[in-house]
């Protein structure tokens, strides 16, 4: 099968789900690209999708949920919503700012997925505006499509949920952070792993378990380097460079951690000469192993973003992930 099989839904469920969110403008724009479809509406001017994003927005944000990853900071768009609230600008005001502040990425990046533009699109940009392409009236004038309408709403919650237990958390984490960092180190070369790691994956993803290329492999830190600060190897594995560039710097669920410490403990019954050093980083015992590892997660889990934007997420049981792994990146 190839990258060309796939449909105009698989290109908007892989822009929605797979494309990286920082913030929530993504999926703000996959709503009113969908609502001015619905419109039939095809040619849209900037101050139009300002109005509809103003007006979006401040319903959005009365329930007080950040709306962007990087705690004490905020998006453009929470900046309007509370000069307008605050009667410092009136609507019209708010609403010629959020076309000057709030389109700056989300407009270009769209259709970016795993750093590459996906080969259809569902707008073309203009100096105007943006021209809603067929391919928007083609998924959202079918019925069917609800479920996709619902995915997006779910999304934008689960990024707000996410983003909201990082914020809250802020004062812990940067305690966290610094403890590691003191204890930390700086990088080494971890590719030199690879034919050690590759022994136990046998050519598999860590993370989706489909079959990685030899020459789209990467050496990744599970519990995110950004948190933990060293290159042990217990932490290491190999993965799609799509799995790791996906992931980023975000934490992968408890699933991901009970794989590693089973991985760990295969390296350690098996001899490798790297089992001392294993035993030395995380204890002589299988349950020290277990209890110190699982505490380094529990302390990520207060400063990191969950990788998909929801706890226990698993791309490896997820079809349309694997799916888009095994025809879109792989071919």
């Amino acid at each position: 099968m190839s990258v060309f099989e796939y449909n105009n839904e698989d290109y908007w469920r892989a822009i929605i789900l797979y494309g990286l969110n920082q913030a929530t403008y993504k999926i703000a724009l996959g709503q009113s690209l969908i609502r001015f479809s619905e419109q039939g509406k095809t040619t849209i001017r900037m101050n139009e999708l300002a109005e509809d994003f103003f007006t979006m927005y401040l319903k959005r944000l009365i329930n007080g949920k950040p709306q962007l990853a990087t705690p004490n900071r905020q998006t453009a768009m929470e900046r309007i919503i509370n000069l307008y609230n605050n009667g410092l600008l009136n609507r019209t005001q708010a609403i010629e700012r959020v076309e000057r502040e709030a389109f700056n990425d989300v407009i270009d990046r769209f259709h970016i997925v795993d750093k590459s533009n996906i080969p259809i699109k569902f707008y073309e940009k203009t100096k105007q505006g943006i021209i809603i392409s067929d391919n928007v009236f083609e998924i959202f004038s079918k019925n069917e499509n609800v479920e996709l309408v619902n995915e997006l709403n779910s999304r934008w919650d689960l990024l707000e949920s996410a983003f909201e237990i990082k914020r809250n958390n802020s004062q812990l984490v940067n305690d966290l952070r610094n403890f590691y960092l003191i204890n930390g180190y700086e990088r080494t070369d971890i590719t030199k792993n690879r034919s050690v790691l590759n022994g136990y994956q046998n050519n598999v993803c860590f993370y989706c378990g489909e079959i990685m290329n030899e020459h789209d492999v990467h050496v990744d830190h599970v519990i995110p380097r950004q948190f933990i600060n060293n290159d042990e190897i217990y932490n290491l594995v190999l993965s799609h460079s799509f799995c790791n560039l996906h992931k980023s710097d975000n934490l992968p669920g408890i699933h991901y951690l009970e794989k590693l410490i089973e991985r760990n403990e295969y390296l350690i019954k098996s001899n490798h000469p790297i089992s001392s050093k294993i035993k030395i980083q995380l204890g002589k015992s299988q349950l020290d192993r277990r209890k110190n590892i699982l505490k380094i997660y529990t302390d990520a889990e207060t400063a990191l973003y969950p990788w998909g934007g929801i706890k226990g997420y698993n791309p490896a049981t997820d079809p349309f992930y694997r799916t888009f792994i095994r025809n879109f990146i792989i071919n």
